[in-house]
């Protein structure tokens, strides 16, 4: 940001050839500017009535503090923040001392108010000056026109300059300086233009006041031309001038002209580094930010408030911790602490909560002489970062009622995103209240944040209406309300939306893209999604990581894996950490478990590349998936090796892992070790508990839970008392879900139907099945089981059928209890039919569990034949499951010969498991066959094989 410096050595130009290119490039004016040269002084319509009296007033103060006419007429060098408070420091005209004694004091109260600017007294100094005919002294009317701008009250300004007839130009830098002042850039740019078409001169602080409009409008262009005119004019050679180049191509995105700028800057002041400093770290090249500064250090430059700030705020970005406190240091020895300066201590505060040193955070913030809206946002939003959710809002509150601070838009636009990211309706609807009780719901960006936190709370329609009711918006507005319906999973609402924005918005950006692709996330949305990828390519989005990313994703979710990989390989020269992390995690997500371990192994293997938490996650997942007990211990030991075991995520996913794969003790080291357990590390024990038949050790976690328990851990515990049968401790769980009201939740919904028919209470099943406002698919499963297990299989087809009518699709798992229930009722023919359907009408593919189902319905009728025909059958040979099915309903029936062909290729599939021997003995026995059985017990006693002890219990309680 800067200030401009008044040079004198400059004569003042007049380029008209440059005047065509400014009227066509320039866009309308706002409504409210409009110049006319009104001759008459008629601004304000008021009486002047009290103008003696209040020239007395004001001549009473002026004797008291008397003018320095320097303060006026000098020019200064004093550094600025920003160029729309350029009228302070811009060249004024010599004062003259007037004849007219009267006329000297307008002028001294005309100063007078513009210490402290308000619309009530500059209407009254105005009022005088009408009366005493002071209005025609352009020493008084640019000092009005500034008290107005400051007063925010512009279209005075603009009234009050139209009446002008001989304006110079300390005046039009005046009434541009108070248009970008109100932050109306475009008009600043329509007066310069006009400025320019009248012959007007113009000087240095003319084309700084242009710059600073066309840096903050983003034009990059226009920005080129003003800084072709200042070569023109010879000007550039004014280091003000220059610093404002340098900023307005880092705030326009071009960073290499800035820094040739910068080069060619002769006389460096602080402003000029910390331009170039800023510019770096504006454009996310925060190693840029601290080379430049180290540069300046080198030279002896002494760095300023600013300079220290922003390269904190580098050293945060790039978690640089030594090179920040070091840099702290020297700002202290400096005399820059943070006591006196509210934006050091902002950034140090920053910085600290990158640490996570809370004791260091409070001692900046409570030294502060003077905390700002700035500082309070600084600790709200850090405590967010570092999940103290409940402290920030603490703060949240004591800068309303303790600091007496309000909240402004960028309080609510940190606040409102992390409300959405915890997903907490209640208080993203509490911040919402306040926002519409302080007037701020007209600001786009606070609309849009809004809009965001109830898509991610699951309230669309909530969303849906702020989107409608929006009389101005954005392309971010309908980005997110893209997003939204995708995120909420209504994929036809989010391409409806999507292509009506291509209809308003001309200009689509990448955020476009990435918030469609997430709408194509199933087979049926391939070509849409192909479309999309296309339409990327186009628009030359293809060429950013984060697009390829995304579409990387989109392919492994919509079920085209091959796609993909492809897309993957042909950027390989260039992917980054994520990249990686979207393959691998994509891949375990969709099941593609050996594939994202090949991924894995491609990645250490580049060594550019180093996996981060999120790839680990991913890697232990698969592992626990697949079976891989030895490269899950492998990927554990690497987690130690490097560090990354000591994140939490990482920490649950190996209890998760070692649950899967059956190893419950190293499961329960796994969670004891963990040095900072959050809920899911403690839902992820009970899980692994419940999975490994040790529902016991499950519940009694359970009973020492250091946390409230959400609608996962419930319904966990309630699988545990399915296991166990446990059906007092299951009532008793049922009141927790009572308590903390998750009754309505689909999940703990299916839960208890499950948990009340596994311990034959298929009456309360069906009574909480009937309550459950929303029937998820898992509660029709779970329904359809509990008929299947008490042999009512009608009412588990009736059950289907009413599931398929309330437009439910059915899943594996749907078919899985369906040709259950038929297999304990005996129906053989419905079964048939039902697996004959699955994948023609459904598009459900069998997997092993329904091949062992169909095996089992066709040896319970006795159809062991037909069973032996079906198997044999199938594309890949059957697997040892579905086989074993096969073998037990021929020791059923007593089918000898079929029972030792199924054992023979058992024995090849599974050779250790040793109750395939047992069955075939069995068979032996039955039929008399002893010679055969005695061999088949040797064989097993040859092997050291041994059958699993059978055990049966009974509820008594939790000791």
């Amino acid at each position: 940001m800067f200030c401009p410096k008044l040079h004198t050595k400059f004569t003042l130009h007049r380029p008209s050839f440059l005047a065509a290119i400014f009227v066509n490039s320039s866009s309308v004016s706002p409504p409210f500017f409009h110049f006319s040269p009104i001759k008459n002084s008629s601004i304000l319509q008021f009486s002047l009535q009290y103008s003696s009296t209040l020239l007395q007033e004001f001549t009473t103060y002026t004797v008291q503090q008397p003018i320095n006419a320097s303060h006026i007429t000098s020019r200064t060098r004093a550094e600025f923040a920003h160029a729309p408070h350029s009228l302070d420091e811009m060249p004024h005209r010599k004062y003259q001392s007037s004849e007219h004694t009267l006329l000297r004091d307008v002028f001294k109260i005309v100063q007078l108010v513009m210490r402290e600017p308000k619309i009530t007294t500059a209407a009254m100094v105005h009022a005088l000056a009408a009366k005493q005919g002071a209005l025609g002294d352009l020493y008084v009317a640019t000092s009005l026109v500034t008290v107005y701008s400051r007063s925010k009250a512009l279209t005075s300004s603009i009234a009050l300059f139209d009446e002008v007839v001989d304006r110079d130009v300390v005046l039009w830098n005046a009434m541009m300086s108070a248009c970008t002042e109100n932050r109306a850039f475009r008009a600043a740019v329509d007066l310069f233009t006009k400025m320019v078409n009248q012959g007007n001169d113009f000087d240095p602080t003319t084309l700084v006041i242009v710059i600073s409009a066309f840096s903050d409008l983003k034009n990059l262009r226009q920005g080129e031309i003003i800084h072709g005119m200042s070569i023109t004019a010879g000007m550039l050679s004014d280091t003000v001038l220059s610093n404002s180049m340098i900023d307005m191509y880092s705030k326009c995105g071009d960073l290499t002209s800035s820094e040739r700028m910068f080069s060619l800057v002769e006389f460096k002041d602080i402003v000029t580094w910390n331009s170039i400093i800023s510019g770096c770290f504006y454009n996310s090249h925060p190693y840029k930010s601290l080379l430049y500064f180290k540069h300046m250090a080198s030279l002896e430059n002494r760095a300023d408030h600013m300079s220290i700030s922003c390269a904190m705020a580098a050293c945060t970005s790039l978690q640089e911790f030594d090179i920040g406190m070091a840099i702290h240091g020297w700002g202290i020895k400096l005399g820059y602490s943070e006591s006196s300066y509210a934006s050091v201590s902002n950034s140090l505060i920053s910085f600290y909560f990158q640490l996570k040193d809370i004791d260091a955070i409070e001692s900046v913030f409570n030294g502060m002489a003077v905390k700002n809206a700035v500082s309070w946002n600084t600790m709200i939003k850090g405590f967010f970062l570092i999940g103290e959710a409940d402290e920030a809002f603490i703060l949240l509150r004591d800068m309303q009622f303790a600091a007496l601070i309000q909240p402004d838009i960028a309080t609510m636009v940190t606040v409102i995103p992390f409300c959405a990211e915890l997903v907490l309706p209640r208080e993203g609807k509490a911040a919402h209240g306040f926002i519409v009780r302080r007037e701020m719901a007209s600001e786009l960006s606070v609309v849009n944040c809004l809009i965001n936190m109830y898509s991610k709370c699951s309230n669309i329609e909530k969303a849906e209406y702020l989107f409608s009711t929006m009389p101005k918006k954005d392309s971010v507005a309908w980005n997110t309300m893209i997003f939204g319906y995708a995120y909420n999973g209504q994929s036809l609402e989010a391409r409806v939306l999507f292509k009506k924005m291509t209809g308003f918005c001309k200009n689509c950006t990448l955020p476009t893209l990435l918030a469609i692709v997430p709408s194509c996330d199933s087979p049926d949305s391939i070509r849409f999604g192909r479309s999309i990828h296309g339409w990327g390519i186009k628009l030359g989005f293809t060429s950013q990581l984060f697009a390829l990313n995304s579409l990387i994703h989109m392919y492994i979710s919509c079920d085209v894996p091959s796609d993909a990989f492809a897309l993957f390989e042909s950027i390989s020269s260039r992917v980054d950490v994520t990249s990686w992390n979207t393959i691998i995690v994509g891949c375990t997500q969709k099941g593609h478990f050996s594939e994202a371990l090949r991924y894995f192994d491609s990645m250490r293997k580049a060594s550019q590349i180093r996996f981060n938490p999120v790839t680990l996650v991913s890697v232990l997942s698969s592992c626990g998936n697949l079976g891989l007990s030895l490269q899950g211990k492998l990927t554990h030991g690497l987690s130690l090796k490097t560090g990354i075991s000591t994140h939490t995520r990482v920490q649950n996913s190996l209890v998760t892992m070692y649950g899967r794969l059956g190893d419950s003790e190293s499961a329960t080291s796994a969670f004891h070790l963990s040095e900072d357990r959050n809920l899911c590390s403690w839902n992820c024990a009970i899980s692994a508990m419940s999975q490994n038949e040790d529902a016991r050790r499950a519940l009694e976690l359970f009973r020492s839970l250091d946390f409230e328990p959400n609608e996962i851990t419930l319904s966990t515990v309630l699988s545990a008392c399915s296991h166990l049968g446990a059906v007092s401790v299951g009532k008793q769980i049922h009141a927790h879900v009572f308590r903390f009201r998750f009754e309505r939740n689909i999940y703990i919904s299916a839960a208890l139907v499950d948990m009340y028919s596994n311990c034959g209470r298929l009456e309360v099943a069906e009574r909480v099945f009937r309550s459950s406002p929303n029937k998820s698919v898992s509660a029709w499963n779970s329904l359809i089981m509990a008929y299947g297990s008490h042999s009512m299989g009608s009412k588990a087809i009736e059950t289907f059928e009413a599931m398929v009518g309330s437009g439910i699709r059915p899943t594996g798992g749907t078919f899985t209890s369906l040709l259950t229930a038929c297999s304990h009722a005996g129906m053989v023919e419905e079964g048939r039919v039902y697996y004959d359907c699955m994948l023609k009408e459904y598009g459900v593919v069998p997997c092993v569990e329904h091949r062992v189902c169909m095996v089992d319905i066709l040896g319970r009728s006795g159809r062991i034949r037909e069973a032996y025909d079906f198997v044999r059958e199938l594309p890949e040979g059957g697997e040892a499951g579905v086989w074993g099915a096969l073998l037990s309903a021929c020791g059923y029936y007593g089918e000898v010969e079929i029972g030792r062909e199924v054992a023979e290729v058992l024995f090849g599939l599974e050779p250790e498991n040793v109750s395939y021997y047992v069955a075939l003995c069995n068979m032996y026995v039955a039929v008399g066959k002893w010679e055969e059985a005695v061999e088949l017990r040797s064989r097993i006693q040859d092997k050291q094989l041994k059958k699993q002890v059978g055990f049966s219990f009974i509820d008594l309680g939790l000791r």
